[in-house]
């Protein structure tokens, strides 16, 4: 899948419209999810233009863990590392991946299910 640089991930990181941010680092930008599906609902996109986790490649190892490092600083900044969350990333049409640029969900706050939809 072709990455889309006027893609609505890209223009929140590039601050042409407007986002919740929760989190920012050189690499990294977190913010609300418009569409939450659980109490906090946060999408955490790396600033890098990668469409699918399928085009990380290994010199990306880095910019991976900071999305992980990312969500666990979150979940403990909205209360909800001691109770416990869950980290996604759907990929491609099949996985639920609806916006091509790769986002980590993190999401808590209340009971998850299993198995998910």
């Amino acid at each position: 899948m072709q990455y889309d640089d006027n893609g609505i991930f890209a223009k929140i990181i590039r601050k042409e419209i407007p986002a919740n941010i929760v989190f920012e680092s050189d690499n990294v930008l977190a913010f609300e999810d418009i569409n939450p599906k659980a109490p906090v609902h946060i999408l955490i996109v790396p600033k890098l233009p990668v469409a699918t986790v399928n085009d990380f490649e290994p010199d990306h190892a880095a910019i991976i863990g900071e999305l992980v490092l990312a969500a666990r600083q979150i979940a403990k900044d909205k209360g909800i590392d001691e109770k416990g969350y869950r980290l996604v990333f759907n990929t491609l049409d099949d996985g639920g991946q609806e916006i091509y640029h790769v986002h980590l969900h993190l999401m808590g706050g209340r009971r998850m299910a299993w198995p998910p939809g």
